[in-house]
């Protein structure tokens, strides 16, 4: 949104209606000029900023893959070693029952 420039009465006086508002139209050229170089700027940083983002969620959605495939490969080694020493426990506690005489022969 440009901002409307205008010069004081006394000094649009002293310049001449010509000279003033070719002033006030230098002063928009160059406010434009300087909003459109802003604008260009603020694109190009931002598209740099979204690269890097995008970048770097990438390597941390990767990162992710691999810890989690880390854990499962824990869980599943702790999974089989509770299931084995409960089916111990489980072969061990009849075994001796059997030889407690409370199970049948």
């Amino acid at each position: 949104m440009p901002v409307a420039i205008r010069l004081s009465k006394r000094l649009s006086e002293k310049l001449g209606d010509e000279a003033a508002n070719e002033l006030v139209e230098w002063f928009n050229s160059v406010d434009a000029a300087y909003r459109a170089d802003i604008r260009e700027f603020n694109e190009l940083s931002f598209a740099r900023f979204d690269a890097k983002l995008e970048q770097r969620l990438a390597e941390f959605g990767a990162e992710i893959r691999i810890e989690m495939s880390k854990l499962e490969k824990s869980l599943v080694r702790w999974m089989f070693v509770f299931w084995i020493g409960s089916w111990a426990t489980m072969i061990g506690s009849l075994l001796a029952l059997r030889q407690l005489g409370w199970l049948g022969p």
